[in-house]
């Protein structure tokens, strides 16, 4: 049953008849039980009664010689009473004498004896018929009366009230399943609004929905709704101002590179050419450097934020990332401090190459003199700080909050950058629970940016008291 409405209404429905046929069952043995009771009653009352009418008749009787008093055989024998209890009550009457003589019966009583109990109640079977018998003994009279009531009787009188029951019952309960169903339509009915709102929704209808007064259960569900909503429609705009400052900043490149090569091809002075050239290869540098970061800012975008993490040798990726970047045109010296190789930390390795190299890359562009870009290793307290120091001109204080923006370019931008660097930097420490902290360097000037990692993610080596190792981009590794 896939349906909530069906589902409350089977459940419910369920309920209230268990509930109401419990309360039948009750009432059904309360009722038999106090039926019997009054019934009891009445078999007890009919013999005082019919008691009360033959002593106020004029009967003869005699004694045995055991001076019991026994009546005489013609006696009178009020008839008319014993046929009032039978027409009213519903009874059935006999006198006996006690020497076990018929006296008087009313109509319906059978002949035989209705039970041979000398006094008190009793249940009794005669020709198929059983009998419930009240017996009252009056021996100054002489005479025993007898008044019993059919137990059919008393079973159809039993079923009429069941029936009696049952009927309302059923009527009650089938009303009750409408109430029901029109209590859980009403109930649900702000779900039902919010199907309607949503379904009624074009791919490019991202506003809050709105459906009217809702109760507190489906509050939560639209404004978890809502908010969805806000980040796709944040995402999109994100997307698009990507899409258009990406498109922006890769025609100018392609275009310089094209009138660039123009030249070439049309200039005949050799240095002119060569100097066209020169332009030409900065200009395939920038859109490369643009795409590749269009690429890993993509990447991070759609890196999962829970990724498998693994243990890495520090020293060793910078290594393999310095190498990487080894090209004619970059040929700035690099340090990695010897205390790197051997610490571990545990990362995500996309994320942490995604990051180091933008950072490396960002560094070496930057650099203005002959001092190289250094990465070392820091410990302060719960934290450990992978550090790069470059001797570039640095972040002012007023834009330190705002380079991480993407396509945000300072001051102090780079000919072939792009803005995206530091972004992408911030992104992959972001999803794989670290982060970056920038400073410019004083007074000696430059930037210093760090990878902050909890120290619970880094097992870093006993220290050994050697000086750092410098070597070139793509020089061998220390040992």
């Amino acid at each position: 049953m896939n349906s909530i409405k069906a589902r409350l209404f089977a459940l419910l429905l369920l309920g209230t008849s268990v509930v109401w046929l419990s309360g039948i069952l009750w009432i059904y043995s309360g009722s038999r039980q106090e039926l019997e009771r009054v019934l009891d009653a009445r078999l007890e009352e009919a013999t005082r009664m019919v008691g009360s009418l033959m002593q106020n008749a004029d009967v003869k009787v005699t004694s045995d010689v055991s001076g019991v008093r026994i009546p005489q055989q013609s006696m009178p024998v009020p008839r008319d009473a014993l046929q009032h209890i039978e027409t009213n009550f519903k009874l059935a009457c006999q006198v006996w004498s006690i020497d076990g003589r018929l006296v008087g019966k009313s109509s319906e009583a059978p002949a035989t004896q209705l039970t041979h109990v000398t006094s008190g109640y009793s249940n009794q079977e005669i020709d198929g018929t059983k009998w419930r018998v009240y017996a009252r003994e009056d021996r100054e009279r002489g005479i025993r009366v007898l008044v019993g009531d059919s137990i059919n009787h008393r079973d159809r009188l039993v079923r009429d009230l069941i029936q009696g029951l049952v009927v309302p019952g059923i009527l009650v309960l089938l009303a009750l399943a409408f109430l029901i169903w029109a209590a859980i339509r009403e109930g649900l009915a702000p779900l039902r609004r919010l199907t309607h709102a949503l379904t009624r929704r074009t791919a490019d209808e991202l506003g809050h929905v709105d459906i009217g007064r809702t109760p507190g259960e489906i509050r939560p569900v639209v404004g978890a709704l809502n908010e969805l909503f806000g980040k796709v429609v944040a995402a999109r705009e994100h997307e698009r101002s990507v899409t258009a400052f990406a498109a922006h900043e890769l025609r100018t490149p392609l275009a310089g590179l094209r009138t660039q090569v123009q030249i070439a091809l049309a200039s005949t002075d050799p240095a002119i050419r060569d100097n066209a050239l020169r332009n030409a290869l900065l200009s395939a540098d920038r859109t490369t450097r643009m795409a590749r970061q269009l690429l890993a800012l993509a990447q991070v975008d759609a890196a999962d934020a829970r990724a498998p993490q693994e243990w890495i040798d520090a020293g060793s990726r910078l290594r393999a990332l310095v190498d990487e970047l080894r090209t004619e045109a970059t040929q700035k010296p690099a340090i990695i401090q010897r205390e790197l190789f051997g610490t571990r930390i545990k990362v995500n390795p996309d994320a942490f190459h995604i990051a180091a190299r933008n950072l490396t890359e960002n560094a070496i562009q930057h650099a203005r003199g002959d001092d190289p870009v250094r990465w070392s290793l820091i410990q302060s307290g719960s934290e450990v700080l992978l550090t790069l120091d470059d001797d570039g001109p640095g972040i002012p204080s007023d834009e330190l909050n705002l380079v991480t923006k993407r396509f945000y370019r300072g001051r102090h931008k780079s000919p072939i950058g792009s803005g995206l660097g530091l972004s992408i930097v911030e992104t992959a420490l972001g999803k794989d629970g670290m982060s970056m902290r920038l400073v410019t360097r004083t007074p000696t000037g430059g930037l210093r940016a760090q990878i902050v990692i909890d120290s619970a993610r880094v097992t870093v080596p006993e220290p050994k008291r050697r000086s750092p190792e410098q070597f070139g981009l793509g020089d061998p590794a220390p040992s």
